[in-house]
């Protein structure tokens, strides 16, 4: 294989640039020529792509968000956006695509294989690390340390206030993010979308730490999670107890953007690297993901099929440390 394509596809996720930059550096390595398709699938049916080279990812390691930018692309969905992707690739040469992103990206690439025999690899990116076939998404301890960040702050003015605070955090279709920043953060209760909402069990709950002398709480609320969002929440709680005077905080998108940590740039280096070489070596319709320490190649449908969860396990120690 001489040429290869890279885009990022779908929410944007700290780290994704170090993806980027590893794609193109091992291309090179393996003597590869590399094009940076921009704004996702959309920029690779409308012919927005770019030659890279080792300096052109110089100095990006380091930075949020993801120099190749992305865009959710409805014309993808159909059979003729996929054809003029297609002929997008084939007019320049390339022969193999890393997608970078989450499982709406996948399922592009693997219909773009399976009607055009464009052999892709992905890396999965998105903050909710939600991706089944890896332990780690790019970008999700990113985001997580965000939100950790948000909770110790908000500690100090809820102590110093005597005050309940609900901190929303990111999290649609599950609680990654919300369970491991509310026991990191030593909240009192957390609220996800795995985990049946029960509204008098959370005034229970404050009421009796309440009466064990906790003088401030921080409830963290996933925006998915079954009772509504933090401010729904709040509302609810104040009807059915005397929490009146309590304050929400929405993390929001700041939980996307930002510097990456040191874990995010180097599971997107090892990821980077791993696609560029399955692709050398004529594999397609995978994912290059973690298992513990190792990298593995892991069928790109497992995304869907095999959606990453929580051990309920953090769930019980949710509730024994929050005493």
């Amino acid at each position: 294989m001489n040429r290869i394509g890279v885009l990022t596809s779908g929410g944007d996720s700290p780290g994704m640039n170090a993806g980027i930059r590893a794609v193109v550096r091992a291309a090179c390595h393996y003597g590869m020529v590399v094009h940076g398709i921009r704004h996702g699938y959309q920029g690779l049916i409308d012919g927005d792509l770019v030659p890279l080279g080792p300096r052109d990812v110089g100095s990006i390691i380091n930075r949020g968000g993801t120099i190749l930018r992305t865009a959710r692309c409805k014309a993808f969905y159909e059979p003729e956006g996929r054809r003029r992707a297609a002929e997008q690739l084939a007019e320049r040469g390339i022969e193999g695509l890393v997608v970078i992103g989450g499982d709406g990206s996948y399922r592009g690439a693997l219909a773009l294989e399976k009607e055009h025999g464009i052999k892709c690899i992905g890396m999965p990116g998105t903050i909710d690390n939600d991706i089944g076939g890896t332990d780690f998404t790019i970008g999700f301890d990113t985001a997580l340390n965000t939100a950790l960040d948000a909770i110790d702050r908000l500690r100090d003015t809820a102590e110093s206030h005597d005050r309940l605070f609900f901190v929303e955090v990111m999290g649609r279709r599950n609680g990654f993010i919300g369970m491991f920043s509310a026991i990191a953060g030593g909240a009192e209760h957390v609220l996800v979308p795995e985990n049946p909402a029960d509204i008098d069990e959370l005034v229970r709950n404050l009421t009796r730490a309440k009466e064990r002398g906790k003088r401030s709480s921080i409830v963290v609320v996933a925006e998915g999670g079954a009772a509504g969002d933090a401010a729904t929440v709040a509302k609810k709680v104040a009807e059915r107890s005397d929490f009146k005077d309590s304050r929400v905080t929405v993390i929001g998108h700041l939980q996307r953007g930002g510097s990456p940590t040191a874990y995010d740039r180097i599971l997107a280096s090892r990821l980077g690297v791993r696609a560029v070489q399955a692709l050398a070596e004529g594999q397609s319709g995978l994912m290059a993901g973690v298992r513990g320490p190792e990298v593995v190649l892991r069928p790109l449908s497992d995304a869907w099929e095999h959606p990453s969860r929580f051990d309920p396990a953090y769930a019980e120690l949710m509730q024994i440390l929050a005493l």
